[in-house]
């Protein structure tokens, strides 16, 4: 742990006191800090940041904390304390923004055509805020429409997945040859194939066609993944492009 920065360090802090605190207080504090749907009449402005520190589960917060245990120290080295948070930040800006505007989509296809049929937006958003679910939806909607309609507007999101994939981008952009492996894949892989084909079959297969196809997957923010990923690699070719990479932000 002697190579742990400092950034990382206040980082790893925060999400474990945020994880334990929701333990102890319950289903009170994820109400209130996860991000919930924007028309919902949950969210708040400040779910933007605060979702980023919170996790479903053990293993969920082990994986992005040892994620970023692993890559973020290296990062934040080269880059200096403040430039590495507002890459971090902005990663996990740019997951929250992609998943919700993947989730506006979905939901304003699906309500467009319960509207088209006879129902009002006021109704559709009251039943939905009541948690009640009109049965002829699902006959007016296919099985994904459906799933897809209902989970945006209900759903929650947390955890650091979203900065996470962004942290994973640029390391696999800035050191391509460094060579990574799962638990599960013991055999090392060099970042540049490792990270877009663990985006392709996680996120992309077995989450995107997953969800609408099959119906496996459900529960994870796969968007929220690709718009961290997405982000992280436009700021680190931008940085690069500009040769910013070489000025630090301590």
């Amino acid at each position: 742990m002697k190579n742990l920065t400092e950034a990382v360090k206040q980082l790893l802090i925060i999400n474990v006191l945020f994880f334990i605190g929701t333990q102890i207080v319950g289903d009170g504090a994820y109400k209130f800090l996860a991000m919930y749907f924007p028309e919902n009449e949950n969210f708040h402005f400040w779910q933007i940041i605060t979702h980023m520190f919170m996790h479903g589960g053990f293993m969920h917060i082990f994986f992005n904390m040892f994620a970023l245990y692993s890559f973020g120290s290296v990062l934040e080295n080269i880059w200096g304390t403040k430039k590495f948070v507002f890459f971090y930040i902005s990663c996990g800006l740019g997951a929250a923004l992609l998943h919700t505007g993947v989730n506006y989509y979905f939901f304003n296809e699906s309500l467009n055509t319960l509207i088209a049929n006879g129902f009002s937006k006021t109704e559709v958003l009251q039943l939905l805020n009541e948690g009640k679910i009109n049965t002829q939806w699902q006959e007016l909607l296919t099985v994904s429409e459906f799933q897809n309609f209902t989970g945006a507007y209900m759903g929650t999101v947390v955890g650091a997945s979203g900065a996470i994939y962004g942290l994973l981008v640029a390391f696999a952009f800035m050191f391509p040859n460094a060579e990574l492996a799962l638990m599960f894949i013991p055999v090392p892989i060099k970042a540049k194939y490792f990270v877009p084909i663990w985006m392709l079959l996680y996120d992309g297969f077995f989450g995107i066609l997953g969800n609408s196809f099959m119906g496996i997957g459900q529960g994870v923010a796969h968007y929220a993944h690709i718009g961290g990923a997405i982000t992280g690699l436009i700021m680190v070719w931008i940085w690069k492009k500009n040769q910013f990479n070489n000025k630090r932000w301590n």
